[in-house]
């Protein structure tokens, strides 16, 4: 079930303009962002007014290294986001068949055709594995990848599970695995997202993008993060905690929990359209899907935001 439609979490000036409001009492449950961002160090006057130099790209690349346990036969591109090289990755190879298990993250398949790929099984020379899988939270194996084909590995979500990434396939020729900085760390904003693996791609991409792919900001602070170990294990703690307690919330008023992430949560309920609508007159968004009729996903509240929730349903 693959959808070509870009809908996406979100979007929460549509939703503001169709149910009332002012957006900033808006709490958008809508995507999988981390609501306890990555603290914002100071950053030098220089990182806003100068081009981004080599030396903080390779600082950024061996932090990123070192968190990921990225193996030594692996190239690495930090680049604006993970939108960025999901659009870009289907013109590295000669277009053809596209496998993409579904539903799931629909820019992949929509960057694809958009290239001129078809998207279907059948003799497939690339594919895609969302690990894990928005919006139900499915995990690859080695042994689902084999390496006869372009390989994406879209490892967005990965972070809040390092123990089941993939990042050791990296190293087979023809694959890439993708990092999104914004969804783990919680500053969507920044557009910082990270390629890794074959060399001969990476150098291809790098090619694509040109000699300033991520701002100077996003060097400064994606350095910072990435160092910083200890933020990342607490933050992995609080996110089951927070989704322990979001299950239990809405299995109490009837749905049923499908998957998801400590980021986001998969629900089954009788009506997605009327669950929508109930939280948005409360100034609460959410995501439900063109392809079911019946699941609703949801992103964790912010600390001060539980009771919100709460009343709302």
């Amino acid at each position: 079930m693959i959808s070509l439609s870009r809908d996406h979490g979100g979007g929460l000036d549509a939703a503001v303009t169709r149910f009332g409001g002012s957006r900033d009492r808006w709490t958008d449950l809508s995507t999988g962002i981390n609501p306890v961002p990555y603290p914002v160090p100071d950053l030098p006057a220089d990182s806003w007014t100068a081009l981004p130099d080599k030396g903080a790209m390779a600082a950024l690349e061996q932090a990123a290294r070192a968190f990921w346990t990225i193996p030594d036969g692996a190239a690495v591109l930090a680049m604006a986001g993970a939108s960025g090289p999901i659009a870009l990755i289907p013109r590295l190879a000669p277009a053809g068949t596209v496998d993409i298990p579904g539903p799931t993250y629909n820019e992949h398949a929509a960057a694809f055709v958009a290239a001129g790929w078809q998207v279907g099984s059948a003799r497939a020379s690339a594919r895609v594995a969302v690990h894990p899988n928005n919006p139900d939270g499915r995990l690859w194996t080695a042994a689902m990848l084999p390496d006869d084909a372009l390989t994406i590995i879209d490892e967005s979500f990965c972070d809040v599970a390092p123990q089941a990434s993939l990042i050791h396939l990296s190293t087979r020729p023809n694959t890439l695995v993708l990092k999104s900085f914004g969804k783990f760390w919680g500053l969507a904003g920044l557009r910082l997202g990270f390629v890794i693996g074959d060399p001969i791609l990476i150098r291809h991409l790098h090619d694509m993008v040109g000699p300033w792919p991520v701002s100077g900001p996003a060097l400064t602070i994606g350095t910072a993060a990435l160092r910083d170990t200890d933020w990342a294990s607490a933050a992995r703690d609080r996110l089951k905690t927070d989704s322990r307690r979001l299950d239990d919330l809405m299995q109490s008023k009837g749905a049923t929990p499908l998957g998801g992430t400590t980021l986001f949560r998969l629900y089954d309920t009788p009506d997605a359209k009327a669950v929508q609508t109930q939280l948005a007159t409360s100034h609460l968004w959410s995501r439900i899907f063109p392809y079911s009729s019946t699941w609703v996903r949801l992103g964790l509240p912010a600390p001060d935001q539980w009771s919100k929730l709460e009343n709302a349903l």
